[in-house]
């Protein structure tokens, strides 16, 4: 295992004209799990790369362990990487697939096949060693992917989108399934989606990416709770935070915070006058969306799915957030309040 820092890194294409990473700085801790979130286009996959090895920074410095590794060649840098394609060898069994990166080292037979029975049991894909990806699911192409990335015994683990092939239901237990790994092997992991369900399921930390730059970087519950500006507070959560005009301000709140009022109420909340004009039921929940009649913004707000009935399209009703629960952002920067 291995920390990682990065200190000031940049990596252009185009002769410059283009900056993919722009003057990114990041400590990771030996043993942190940490997920890079970002759309596309917003440089993930290039830090990624280029901490690997495989892009050139144009500035900055990485150090793997302490060590400066801005001119060792990927191989040197003990990192393994899982992309989006699994690349596996079509002619090639799994057990094959898993051990290639020991042959490639001449690592002896009898240690070889001691590390493709470990990582294979590991999976639970023992089983499978004697067949070619072609016969496989793509949950089962996705484990032989990592086995054959776990049996170097990696300094770091690099995972690009790993999961973005797979069906809804594989996704979710392929999560469950990393997050069981780092536990029990915890090598330093860094993660690249555009999923924030995976970044807030997976990250200890999650690292919020937009042009190149770091937004935010904190915990799921920071990044969720605290965004430092509108642009994660947008990016964040689905539905994402609202945004409501008040002067020089934008008040900021989640779907989920507003309350009908009704029974005991906070001290202190912001009254939300709404013209409904459509409803979701989602089986649990219920999407209500309007539109606040003083400045006709539009909200949108989750209730629970049994809150909602009576309500209908064209009603009126009054809402309320706690005051607490409200985040400010200065409508000109748009960065977050501290007080």
């Amino acid at each position: 295992m291995a920390s990682l820092s990065i200190e000031h890194l940049s990596t252009t294409f185009d002769h410059g004209r283009v900056k993919a990473v722009d003057d990114v700085s990041l400590d990771v801790p030996d043993g942190e799990f940490l997920v890079l979130l970002g759309a596309s286009g917003s440089g993930k996959s290039t830090l990624m790369r280029t901490i690997a090895g495989l892009e050139q920074p144009s500035g900055g410095t990485i150090h793997i362990d302490g060590r400066l590794a801005n001119e060792d060649p990927p191989r040197r840098r003990n990192i393994a990487m899982v992309f989006q394609s699994y690349a596996l060898y079509p002619h090639k069994t799994v057990a094959k697939n898993i051990a290639f990166p020991l042959e490639a080292i001449r690592l002896p037979t009898n240690q070889i096949h001691e590390k493709v029975m470990w990582a294979a049991q590991l999976f639970g894909i023992d089983r499978l060693l004697h067949r070619r990806p072609r016969e496989l699911s793509g949950g089962e192409r996705q484990r032989v992917a990592l086995a054959r990335a776990l049996v170097r015994t990696p300094s770091l683990f690099l995972m690009d989108e790993p999961l973005s092939n797979l069906d809804a239901k594989l996704r979710y237990s392929a999560r469950r399934e990393l997050k069981r790994l780092h536990q029990q092997i915890g090598i330093t992991t860094l993660y690249v989606t555009h999923d924030q369900v995976e970044a807030m399921g997976l990250g200890q930390r999650v690292a919020v990416m937009n042009h190149g730059k770091i937004e935010q970087l904190g915990t799921p519950h920071e990044i969720y709770h605290e965004p430092a500006n509108t642009f994660v507070a947008q990016f964040m959560g689905s539905p994402p935070m609202n945004l409501i005009p008040d002067g020089d301000w934008l008040l900021g709140f989640h779907a989920e915070d507003a309350w009908l009022p009704e029974g005991d109420m906070p001290a202190q909340h912001y009254s939300l006058p709404l013209e409904i004009q459509q409803i979701d039921y989602l089986g649990a929940d219920a999407l209500i969306y309007g539109v606040l009649a003083a400045n006709r913004s539009d909200v949108i707000l989750k209730l629970p799915e049994r809150r909602a009935h009576g309500m209908a399209v064209g009603q009126s009703r009054n809402f309320c957030v706690p005051d607490a629960l409200m985040r400010r952002f200065d409508s000109r920067t748009g960065l977050r309040a501290r007080t």
